[in-house]
């Protein structure tokens, strides 16, 4: 019964006492069993690194991320110094430059570090959301991987250098600055222009989304004069000696963008105006080693990130479920609350599940993706590779929109508690999880690019023969009906036909790569609970 008391005596404490316990992985048996499924004869360094690791990501990690989230801490620009010398300074929180200098210390891409470790650190880390972690993690990785291919050159080499093994204790951080203000996902629009000038490249023009520009080195996408083939470059943020000097490398930053979420990362406009720059790759190659390289580890980490996200949510909601009473009872002996915790925590195992073993997929390839679909490999080897490339695609989409979903449905448990973003973090991961959404294509270029990708290789990997080999193991009843409905939906021309028709088959066929990729996850929770 409920009697009056001004002095209510009601608190949060026990709750919040096993919040700031929590080992991301000591305490997870779930991620500890997936690790040692898919990692193999690694597993023993593997889960050492990640017990240390997840140390840090748990408590000090964890604590520096929500102190450097407050509103009036967020990033500015400061254009200008007293003296009017343009300097483009992005201010930082103090909390946020500790936390990346300590994380990016971890040698995420040093070859002392195995993919494995890498990948584990990863997911502990992004527990905590972007942080302006996971976005300058990602960006690096793709800057490594495209300069382990093509570095030539002294400068080149230097860069990725800096990047793999660090500088006196500094490792570097990359950027990319691939979209423009016309284009957005059509790279092959982009304008901005590369110029040879005196034995260098130099670029003019703008840039209107390009993140992580704090980085000390960007990845860009650019047309060199008189072509119309986007190629690749990488420029230094200061040349040699002006960092300290706060003189950029030919370039400006316009401004900050005002994003729904990753807010304390900045995106901003940039303006080109002589950078110096290195080609890197062959110049007509550009949009290929684009999405073959740059791209492919973006996307990884979407889909990484998400099951990272979904596991906090789904951990933090349940515990409240169990500690907070309405009614007479804990909130988790509801019916209505059970079903949807478990639901949700469905939601995260197979999305953890799917992002390991696509990642082991991937590593199994020789070479990566490589560029295009038509290799003159095998064709054993040429349907491992495409299917890696599809179910990259598939994850992206997938694993992000539920990510949000599951997130949105573990707010809901702390009822009205659930958007207050000094109660919890979710808010603030649930915001950067609707840019991941957006982040590396959207969903509809994403399904449209698909669509195409598997109508091109018909005639040597036919529609139920790859529906079959992804979901081999799972009922063979889901597979044929799978296999008959990607058929049926692959025989209509394009998705590019203003008319019923088509618009029916977009919309079969969004629900249908959505189905398909939770059977491929359900298939990889199947694999690690027979363990």
């Amino acid at each position: 019964m409920s009697l009056p008391d001004r002095n209510n005596p009601y608190n949060f404490n026990e709750f919040l006492a096993w919040r700031r316990q929590v080992d991301y992985y000591g305490d997870d048996p779930f991620i500890q069993k997936v690790v040692r499924h898919f990692t193999g004869d690694a597993w023993e360094n593997v889960n050492a690194e990640a017990r240390t690791v997840s140390q840090k990501a748990s408590f000090r990690w964890r604590d520096l991320t929500e102190s450097g989230a407050w509103p009036e801490k967020r990033p500015y620009m400061m254009h200008y110094d007293g003296h009017h010398n343009r300097i483009d300074r992005i201010v930082r929180p103090r909390e946020t430059e500790i936390l990346e200098r300590e994380i990016f210390s971890e040698a995420f891409f040093s070859d002392k570090t195995s993919p494995w470790v890498k990948l584990i650190k990863m997911y502990l880390i992004y527990q905590n959301g972007e942080a302006c972690i996971a976005c300058p993690i990602t960006c690096t990785e793709g800057l490594v991987k495209l300069l382990e291919k093509f570095a030539d050159t002294p400068e080149t080499k230097q860069i990725l250098q800096h990047c793999k093994e660090g500088r006196d204790g500094d490792f570097a951080i990359g950027a990319q600055y691939l979209s423009e203000i016309q284009g957005g996902s059509d790279v092959p629009a982009n304008v901005l222009e590369a110029v040879p000038e005196s034995d260098a490249w130099r670029l003019y023009g703008t840039k209107f989304f390009c993140s992580a520009t704090h980085a000390e080195y960007a990845v860009v996408t650019a047309k060199p004069q008189g072509s119309d083939k986007v190629a690749l470059f990488v420029i230094p943020s200061w040349l040699p000696g002006n960092r300290e000097k706060e003189i950029r490398n030919g370039y400006t930053i316009d401004r900050i963008k005002w994003k729904i979420g990753t807010s304390e990362l900045t995106t901003g406009e940039l303006t080109f105006n002589g950078a110096l720059a290195y080609p890197v790759g062959p110049l007509e190659k550009g949009v290929a080693n684009v999405v073959g390289i740059v791209l492919t580890y973006s996307r990884l980490t979407v889909g990484l990130s998400a099951a990272a996200f979904m596991t906090r949510a789904v951990r933090e909601a349940k515990k409240y479920a169990e500690f907070r009473q309405a009614f007479g009872m804990t909130i988790d002996q509801f019916p209505m609350v059970a079903g949807q915790l478990a639901r949700m925590d469905r939601a995260a195992r197979r999305t953890t599940a799917g992002a390991f073993k696509l990642y082991r997929d991937f590593l199994a390839l020789e070479g990566g993706l490589k560029g295009g679909l038509e290799t003159d490999e095998p064709e054993t080897m040429r349907r491992q590779r495409f299917n890696v490339r599809e179910l990259i695609m598939l994850q992206k989409i997938a694993a992000a929109w539920d990510s949000t979903d599951v997130i949105r449905e573990a707010m809901s448990i702390f009822g009205g508690h659930g958007v207050m973003e000094d109660f919890s973090s979710l808010p603030r991961i649930y915001r950067d999880s609707a840019v991941n959404e957006l982040w590396e294509g959207p969903r509809n270029v994403l399904l449209t690019q698909m669509h195409r990708d598997l109508q091109r290789v018909t005639k040597w990997y036919k529609p139920a023969d790859f529906v079959s080999t992804i979901l081999a193991g799972l009922d063979e009843t889901l597979i044929r009906e799978l296999g008959g409905e990607m058929t049926e939906l692959l025989a209509h021309r394009d998705l590019f036909q203003m008319d019923d028709r088509t618009l029916e088959v977009c919309r079969r066929w969004d629900a249908f790569c959505h189905d398909f990729f939770h059977a491929y996850q359900d298939l990889a929770l199947q694999e690690v609970e027979k363990v």
